[in-house]
Parts: structure tokens; C-alpha cells; sequence
């Protein structure tokens, strides 16, 4: 091959990366065009204090994920609604972003949707998403049920953050009041702390009976 056939093929191979590029970028911000994802809370999650419930679920990997096995260590559970959707691409992009906070105070973080494994394993590529996403597929939903986030006509759960602490107990629960409302993150972070030093926070939004 020439120097000119050499030019062209690069020519080509280059037109071709960024065709790749731009379909990438492409799909990275589809939840920027999806359509909105939003309705009222229907679900308030289980009580500060009650025992968290187990499970075993598989990450975008196959690894199944048991909530027993991380005992002595605090978890955040973060329950969001699905894959893809404009809320949650925000949301666990942050969660990301800053999964020093969670780190640095001990914390495992797992993220929990409906989705499959495969959904999972495109999402979290695409939005470069690090830490595990579990698949609540089948039974469709059962873990965000026994958590008490479950929204039965949509099928998917509430938008939620659950802090288990390392006895197994839940020390924090923040349900967003619309779908589309992100916890406050410098809340969150205050209760990491709390829950990080044994000090068991009140679930958001609710008084303390006993004050």
C-alpha cells in the first residue's frame, strides 16, 4: 500500500472513532431527552431501629451480593427507581462523584433498582458508575417490598436512601417526597457521620417522639 492508501485508511479509521465517540456521547445523554419520571410518594419505608432485612441479589457482574456477609461494617442501601431515567443518571453519578464521603466513614455502597444484571452492566458503563448496582428483577421488586419502598402501580420502587449500621440495624431513612427529588446530599453526608460514629439519626422528616 502506498503512502496515499495509508492516508486514506487512516482517514477512515479515524472517521470511524469518531462515529464511536459520538454515538457513545449519544447514549451517555439519553436521560437527557427521556421523558420525566415523577408522582408523589406512596411508600414511607421501614421504621429507624428495625433490623435490616437481608438479601442476596446479583451485581452487573453475576456476583451475588449478600447484605449478611458486609456485617461490621455500615451500608448505604441507595433504592432508585430505574436505569437510564433522568433522576437517577443524576443521582448515582453524584454518589460516584463522591464515594470518598461514603468511603472514608467505613460505608459500603450499593445501589438498587429493578433492572437486570444487563441493564446494570450497560448503565453503569455508559455512566461510568463504580460502585454496585444490584438487580431487584425476580422476584421483580421483592427486596425494595420487604424495605417498605415499593410502589405497586409503577413497578418500581421509591427513590430512597436506607443507612444500615454495622450491627445490621437501620439508623437513617430518607424516601424523596416526588420521584424526582434527590436527597439532599449534605443531609446525607451528616447522617454518614452519625450513623459512622453510632449515634443512630432520626429517619427524615419525622419528629423525635421521645424530645
Amino acid at each position: 500500500m502506498d503512502a496515499f492508501g495509508l492516508l486514506d485508511e487512516a482517514r477512515e479509521l479515524e472517521a470511524a472513532d469518531d462515529a464511536g465517540l459520538a454515538s457513545a456521547g449519544a447514549v451517555r445523554d439519553l436521560h437527557r431527552s427521556a421523558p420525566a419520571l415523577d408522582g408523589e410518594r406512596v411508600a414511607t419505608g421501614l421504621p429507624v431501629g428495625t433490623p435490616a432485612p437481608d438479601f442476596a441479589l446479583p451485581d452487573a457482574s453475576g456476583r451475588i451480593v449478600r447484605l449478611s456477609e458486609l456485617r461490621g461494617r455500615p451500608v448505604a442501601l441507595v433504592f432508585y427507581p430505574l436505569d437510564w431515567s433522568p433522576g437517577c443518571s443524576v443521582q448515582l453519578e453524584l454518589y460516584e462523584q463522591e464515594r470518598e464521603e461514603f468511603a472514608s466513614r467505613g460505608f459500603e455502597l450499593l445501589g438498587i433498582s429493578v433492572d437486570s444484571i444487563y441493564s446494570h452492566g450497560a448503565w453503569a458503563a455508559v455512566r461510568g458508575i463504580r460502585f454496585p448496582l444490584l438487580a431487584d428483577f425476580q422476584p421483580r421488586g421483592e427486596v425494595a417490598r420487604r424495605y417498605r419502598v415499593w410502589r405497586e402501580d409503577d413497578g418500581f420502587s421509591e427513590r430512597a436512601v436506607v443507612l444500615v449500621d454495622a450491627e445490621g440495624v437501620i439508623r437513617w431513612v430518607h424516601v424523596s417526597p416526588r420521584l424526582r427529588e434527590l436527597p439532599d446530599f449534605d443531609e446525607l453526608v451528616e447522617a454518614l457521620d452519625a450513623v459512622s460514629r453510632g449515634v443512630g439519626p432520626l429517619p427524615h422528616g419525622k419528629e423525635d417522639e421521645e424530645s
